[in-house]
């Protein structure tokens, strides 16, 4: 879902640089010949093949009698470079850095919805457990700066939005999550017990997808990767290699609709309860 809404948008900023050339009654060579430019490059931009430079939409625009249209089609030039930051520019400074900036999009957002498939999202987690990921997400990408300390700090300030009142959070998560006993045993049984405290917040729904659900249901979705939702104006997406962020109506639209359909596979309340104590006892040893 993550990479073809990316290709989407560059095709849709390439359609609308084709759209000016074609107003201004040129060909893409004619257009390249013009700006100085090699004769395949006009057509790598307008099928989305290559991403345009703030100066080359400049010029383009120029050229073909539009530059009143130039800071629109930069402006969403620059929004696609944002859908996709690559952890290892994102991290260069540290991963206290990496938490901090995703901080101030929390503090304004009043709805959350999330999915996730692999680990317990980030605002429930227990300070061991986010210790152990981030430790993990430091070796893996072999980060050279050692802030893990302070990144967990920056994690553990979100969890105090959990507890105002104006926010809401409706949270869903695989059953396999409570299996994946990150950290060790102790790890996990706090990190179980955590849950089953946070799930009785009046501002909090957490939805727990049973291993035995609707596999016919399942067998017609497509594969989510984890992710959150915004106020339903924005999502993010951690993948392995990078971060992304999805603005566009249809895209969050599209999440929704992913989430909707995760939500009614879940339980809820005291079947998700059950559900977590039945990992917590197993997990401490009967």
């Amino acid at each position: 879902m993550a990479m073809v809404s990316i290709d989407q948008a560059k095709k849709a900023l390439g359609s609308q640089l084709r759209a000016l050339r074609r107003r201004r009654g040129i060909s893409a060579r004619e257009l390249a010949a013009l700006a100085g430019w090699h004769e395949s490059k006009c057509s790598k931009i307008e099928n989305g093949k290559t991403m345009p430079s703030e100066a080359d939409i400049r010029l383009w625009a120029r050229l073909c009698h539009a530059a009143d249209q130039a800071d629109d089609l930069i402006s969403a030039a620059a929004g696609i470079k944002d859908m996709y930051v690559q952890w290892r520019h994102m991290e260069v400074p540290g991963l206290r850095s990496a938490q901090n900036k995703v901080l101030p999009v929390w503090e304004n957002t009043t709805e959350f919805h999330a999915y996730s498939h692999s680990l317990i999202p980030g605002p429930l987690q227990t300070r061991e457990y986010t210790r152990t990921v981030l430790t993990s997400i430091k070796v893996r990408r072999s980060l050279a700066v050692d802030d893990v300390d302070a990144a967990v700090d920056a994690r553990m300030r979100k969890q105090e939005l959990l507890h105002d009142s104006r926010r809401t959070f409706r949270i869903v998560i695989e059953e396999c999550v409570l299996w994946n006993r990150i950290g060790g045993p102790d790890i996990a049984v706090r990190q179980m017990a955590r849950l089953v405290d946070i799930s009785t917040l009046p501002n909090i729904e957490l939805g727990v997808i049973p291993e035995n659900s609707d596999t016919v249901t399942r067998d017609l979705m497509w594969p989510v990767e984890d992710f959150w939702i915004f106020d339903r104006r924005m999502v993010n997406v951690e993948l392995v290699a990078a971060y992304m962020t999805f603005t566009t109506e249809h895209e969050v639209r599209l999440y929704e609709q992913a989430f909707n359909e995760l939500s009614e596979l879940a339980v809820f309340g005291r079947e998700a309860r059950s559900l977590i104590a039945t990992a917590l006892k197993d997990t401490a040893g009967g």
